[in-house]
């Protein structure tokens, strides 16, 4: 049975990933709280938060067939507005957070023989969008972090993708669905007219993560209802 490890797992595409594998695969959880939804299923759980906690705190199993990280934001301000804090939350939130596990996980991706990570970014990093500077910034750190990594860890036979969702239904995103209103006007914005479950996220990392994906990496999937490739 695959040992999986994902960061993150309190929430979100996190949690639902958890959930998908659930039985399925060894799963050690990290999340800076132990949650009743993460209680509920069969793992490990870490308590511990990898953007700012000691890495070297956590405790991994020896050998680790996927890593995935999770841990994300949403700054969405005029770049006048944009206080270089800002910038340097988001980097530390999406890549600083990332680089500080992947480094720790690493000698156990490599006894795994062949391993997989996955990382997130967004559709603002292709698509170019109003007010996300911070955010889309470091986001395009990530896909330019998982492209490197990549190449790097080929010949370790460790895949490194990237998905690139659109607005998704997730705690993180509450403030941009928490009326009708907005619902529907993020709804109209995608070609498929409507925003993203994290499930169907969850579901491309899962099969990012197995084995039928064995000849993809260096990727960056979008999961976006069209919006990054699509005019209608």
């Amino acid at each position: 049975m695959k040992q999986i490890v994902i960061a993150g797992a309190g929430s979100g595409a996190g949690l639902e990933t958890a959930r998908k594998l659930n039985k399925k695969a060894k799963l050690i959880l990290i999340s800076r709280s132990i949650t009743p939804e993460i209680e509920q299923l069969e793992a490990e759980y870490v308590q511990h938060d990898t953007v700012h906690g000691n890495v070297e705190d956590l405790k991994l199993p020896e050998k680790v067939d996927g890593l995935v990280y999770c841990p994300g934001s949403i700054t969405l301000k005029s770049f006048n507005k944009l206080t270089i804090s800002d910038f340097t939350d988001d980097f530390t939130q999406n890549v600083t957070g990332a680089v500080s596990l992947i480094q720790q996980a690493l000698p156990s991706l490599k006894k795994a023989g062949t391993a997989s990570i996955v990382m997130f970014s967004s559709v603002a990093v292709k698509l170019g969008m109003p007010f996300h500077a911070s955010i889309a910034a470091a986001k395009g750190a990530v896909e330019g972090l998982a492209r490197s990594l990549a190449a790097e860890l080929a010949p370790n036979r460790i895949r490194v993708n990237v998905i690139a969702p659109s607005l998704t239904d997730t705690p993180l995103a509450a403030g941009l669905l928490n009326t009708e209103a907005k619902r529907k006007a993020a709804a109209g914005r995608h070609p498929l007219r409507r925003i993203g479950q994290p499930s169907e996220t969850a579901g491309l990392a899962t099969f990012l993560l197995d084995d039928q994906s064995a000849w993809i990496t260096g990727q960056v999937i979008g999961i976006d209802g069209g919006l990054g490739n699509l005019k209608l």
